[in-house]
């Protein structure tokens, strides 16, 4: 899940959000704006729109508080945080790597659900000690509501199913007991999808009975779940089938590179950079990697300002993954899904030793996926 815009930082942490975020504020709004006519009614109706609205927004900082958590604690057992995602569906919180340990990661998975917990408490305490002193309006009913919500959400994530944290935790268990983390991934993404589909079948019934708004969403909930556990299964499935090949098998040997000091025109005219690939490592005069260059960046060049180096245009190499040849290649899958190039370049001895691309790994995955001896082995 990737933010469409920025938020800001957090403790170093990116913050972003989804555009889906903008339809949970909505509803939320609205639900909340919906129901205060009836239980305060007389009231100008911008002061319901506003509230159900502050109502809406302290929730979502509830869900970063949530997320938060998560990182911070990560961060704290050694496993790097990218940034964190508000979305539809709550947030994200994107880990570089798994959890070392299952004690890690009951750590990392039981903070979320326990902070919810707390914030429900402490939103419940409020709009105690509010309705004690000003009696019961519109701000006592909105805290009220936050306290029910966190506490929901406290609830409904400590369910033993993945993504949700409580199958986090059931996955630490069964690693614990068994050594294998894999078969732990299964169980806990055969769980996630159980409750996807449990979930889908409450929200049909419910539509079928007339709740057509909360049955829809419980199904909403329930396809994400399964979607996302089946995708957190093959990621899984595909570290399996990867480990202990090295970098070298994937990657294209010995790529054409593009010298630093060479300029855009020049690139574009040269035959040796046509039709062959879509990017380029770009090296400079003692031929160390310092960037790549990406065919399609460089057309769009104007003609006017074809006369600067390609370096101008290139993606940096500190925004590019370089494992060495003899690296896991499993390592290798987070960084390119987070690199702006979705490629890496392979470094040994400070030169470029070749490239590794999605595709290339597609392949090899293929390969492997189809030989008799891959065909042998269980999960």
């Amino acid at each position: 899940m990737k933010a469409t815009f920025p938020l800001g930082r957090v403790a170093g942490l990116r913050i972003g959000a989804h555009w889906s975020v903008l339809v949970i504020v909505l509803v939320l709004a609205l639900g909340l704006a919906g129901r205060f006519p009836d239980t305060h009614p007389g009231r100008p109706s911008w002061q319901y729109w506003i509230t159900g609205l502050l109502g809406a927004l302290v929730f979502l900082l509830s869900l970063l508080a949530h997320e938060l958590s998560h990182a911070l604690v990560a961060r704290r057992n050694g496993v790097d945080v990218d940034d964190i995602t508000l979305w539809l569906l709550g947030g994200v919180a994107r880990l570089r790597s798994e959890a070392p340990t299952p004690r890690a990661e009951v750590r990392i998975a039981g903070v979320g659900p326990l902070v919810s917990l707390l914030l429900g408490v402490l939103f419940g305490v409020l709009a105690g000690v509010t309705g004690a002193l000003y009696g019961v309006g519109l701000v006592v009913e909105t805290l009220a509501w936050l306290a029910g919500i966190n506490l929901l959400l406290a609830v409904f994530n400590a369910l033993p199913a993945a993504p949700l944290d409580g199958g986090r935790l059931l996955r630490a268990l069964v690693w614990q007991k068994t050594g294998n983390p894999l078969r732990a991934t299964a169980v806990a993404t055969g769980a996630g999808r159980v409750l996807g589909w449990v979930l889908i079948g409450i929200g049909l019934y419910l539509v079928l009975f007339g709740a057509f708004f909360s049955g829809f969403w419980l199904a909403v909930v329930g396809w994400f779940l399964i979607a996302m556990a089946s995708a957190e299964g093959g990621r899984a499935k595909l570290r399996e089938l990867l480990s202990g090949i090295p970098v070298r098998q994937a990657m294209g040997p010995d790529p054409v590179t593009v010298p630093a000091s060479l300029t855009v025109a020049r690139f574009l005219a040269a035959p040796e950079y046509r039709y062959r690939h879509s990017a380029f490592p770009v090296v400079d005069a003692e031929q160390h990697p310092v960037g790549l260059v990406n065919v399609k960046t460089v057309a769009g060049v104007p003609e006017v300002e074809r006369d600067a180096p390609v370096t101008s245009v290139m993606i940096p190499v500190e925004d590019i993954p370089t494992p060495h040849p003899d690296d896991p290649l499993v390592r290798v899958l987070p960084a390119l899904d987070r690199s702006p190039a979705h490629r890496a370049l392979v470094v040994e001895d400070g030169r470029v030793a070749g490239m590794v691309t999605s595709a290339d790994i597609s392949r090899v995955t293929s390969w492997l996926a189809s030989s008799s001896s891959w065909r042998g082995r269980a999960f």
